[in-house]
């Protein structure tokens, strides 16, 4: 293990899912020699999902180059997908990058970009049936790993991207020791975190309610 300077960017957007971000943030800024980057459009305030603003570090013009590139996800990237300046810095950043990675819907941002094709990847359980339309093959995993791409699912998946990739990097000593520091020990309330264990109900009712329509949108953003 080296403290060699590993530099993380973050793309930021208006929309996000700040979990998406914050998540992994938190234990790759933890990893020996990270230097983390919040990148955006420009330096304004980005507006999450959450009721508040995350402040970038750097627009797109100033950003470092990223060793590791990391695309979160949200609501917003639908509006994303159409704008020509974010898929070009994501494909500028991800020529450079030794890994190129997503959480949640950040997936379909890669594959704008032209980075999922022919890839295994995941994303969102909402989403996961629109991932041909980017050239991927879906596989049932919190996070897959493809050569130098690694995706993630929903939300809460990108702290264990991180914590994965953190021991390819470093050695699984320095993750587990980033683990323990914020005491990563999860015991959910109720074994119900994926359709594949939630009861039928509540995954028919929140997909009629939310998903529905969002994977709509999505697809509709998709083949724009």
């Amino acid at each position: 293990m080296t403290d060699t300077p590993t530099t993380i960017v973050f793309l930021l957007f208006p929309g996000i899912t700040q979990l998406d971000f914050t998540a992994p943030a938190q234990a790759l800024c933890r990893m020996p020699g990270a230097i983390l980057a919040g990148a955006a459009a420009s330096r304004d305030p980005i507006a999450t999902d959450s009721g508040f603003s995350i402040v970038p570090t750097h627009d797109f013009a100033n950003a470092p180059q990223a060793d590791i590139l990391c695309i979160p996800g949200g609501h917003g990237v639908t509006d994303a997908l159409g704008d020509a300046a974010t898929i070009d810095f994501i494909a500028r950043q991800a020529a450079g990058a030794q890994w190129v990675t997503s959480v949640c819907t950040g997936a379909f941002l890669l594959g704008r970009a032209g980075l999922l094709q022919g890839k295994r990847a995941t994303t969102h359980w909402g989403y996961t049936q629109l991932l041909p339309l980017v050239g991927a093959r879906h596989e049932n995993a919190r996070v897959v790993e493809d050569g130098n791409v690694v995706t993630s699912g929903g939300v809460t998946s990108g702290l264990d991207f991180a914590l994965a990739l953190i021991a390819r990097l470093k050695g699984d000593a320095v993750a587990q020791a980033i683990q323990l520091a914020i005491e990563y020990d999860p015991a959910p309330p109720f074994a119900g975190g994926h359709p594949d264990r939630a009861p039928d109900a509540v995954t028919v009712g929140l997909k009629t309610r939310v998903y529905d329509a969002a994977a709509a949108r999505m697809e509709a953003a998709l083949k724009a």
